[in-house]
């Protein structure tokens, strides 16, 4: 264990020059009994090689275990039975693994990551949570990267449906980013799930590490799905990782006059899975997956009947908060002041109802006093 510690620990060696070295010497341990001119032959940098050599991270491997466990968590290594089975499978898995929470029961269930824009909008965070809510809640794990926006809403939505969600990190596990999310973070724990890193302890969060994560949050997965991404996004970076490691790509279709919509618009028109509710997420599933999760086919009478009734208004709302959801909708949020004007309800009527639509988590309070209906 701590030899697998000790090398992940050791500069310039990340998952691929790892690869190479256990590829050549079969062990953790056999790479640190490797002759200097062993590891010269294999074009290592000169600071990576003596390192190797005086064993440097040796002592500090098994701190670094102690202060894991002292932390409640633990690490796992490429070679032991516990490290998920669908991250060895990838190209240079991470030899190590830190993890905290119930991970077992998290790497027990079929996963499905959830990843997208940043700065999302309305719509693409109602259908991150929404989407994420329904697979949860049908035993699928939601894996994420606890980013703001999309990543976040995942998360949260996995827990709405009482499931269970994994939060890979760029950061160590006793670290997290954005800070906002802290308690998300806790949330996460105290709801089931895990939060993974293959970096040791104490490790910020550098640009360079993120592509490290995006590998993790596709290599955990059987599917890949993207809700808003840019031209640009980090998010169509693992969208190709998905597609290099066998994985399912699908996408949520947005409104082409937005930049947050162009990459997974694009993705879609290059072969991407368009999803535009959970059936079409688990369909892309293996099949022994899909069937044990997929309901018998309903006509399409019945489908529509259901769309209806899901989008209706709770029959035993007041006059007043029936008027106030009849003008929200899910996907664009609406200003208190149009609420005020829209209504004709004084502004103490408006507040109560809205603060009584709040307490019954039927809409979303969103910055700058905007209101959506919660999906």
């Amino acid at each position: 264990m701590k030899e697998w510690i000790a090398l992940n620990m050791t500069p310039g060696v990340g998952p691929r020059a790892a690869t190479k070295l256990l590829e050549r010497f079969g062990s953790a341990d056999a790479v640190f009994h490797a002759r200097r001119t062993e590891l010269e032959s294999l074009r290592m940098r000169p600071e990576t090689i003596e390192s190797i050599i005086k064993r440097e991270f040796e002592e500090k491997a098994g701190t670094e275990l102690e202060r894991v466990k002292a932390f409640g968590g633990d690490i796992l290594i490429l070679d032991d039975g516990s490290y998920p089975s669908l991250l060895r499978e990838i190209a240079d898995p991470p030899i190590t693994l830190y993890v905290r929470g119930n991970w077992q029961a998290c790497f027990e269930r079929p996963g499905v990551a959830v990843i997208g824009s940043r700065m999302c909008s309305t719509y693409g965070e109602n259908a991150s949570e929404m989407l994420a809510r329904d697979l949860a809640s049908r035993g699928i794990c939601v894996i994420s990267g606890l980013a703001r926006g999309i990543d976040t809403a995942a998360h949260r939505g996995a827990m709405r449906g009482g499931g269970k969600t994994v939060a890979v990190l760029g950061t160590g596990i006793d670290g997290v980013y954005p800070k906002e999310n802290t308690r998300l973070v806790r949330e996460i724990l105290d709801s089931g799930g895990a939060v993974v890193s293959q970096f040791p302890l104490g490790t910020p969060p550098l640009k360079d590490n993120f592509p490290y994560r995006n590998r993790i949050i596709s290599g955990l997965s059987l599917g890949v799905l993207i809700i808003e991404a840019t031209e640009k996004s980090g998010s169509l970076i693992t969208a190709r990782l998905a597609t290099e490691q066998n994985r399912e790509v699908m996408a949520v279709p947005g409104n082409i006059t937005s930049r947050n919509s162009v990459g997974t618009n694009y993705l879609i028109k290059a072969g991407a899975k368009l999803v535009q509710q959970w059936q079409d997420v688990v369909a892309e599933l293996p099949s022994e997956v899909a069937a044990s999760i997929l309901p018998p086919k309903i006509d399409d009478a019945e489908s529509k009947g259901n769309a209806v009734r899901a989008a209706s208004a709770p029959s035993d709302l007041s006059g007043n908060e029936r008027k106030i959801w009849g003008q929200l909708s899910a996907d664009e949020p609406v200003h208190i002041d149009v609420l005020l004007e829209s209504s004709g309800l004084s502004f103490g009527e408006l507040n109560a109802a809205l603060v009584a639509l709040d307490i019954r988590d039927l809409i979303r309070v969103l910055p700058g006093k905007h209101y959506a209906r919660r999906v």
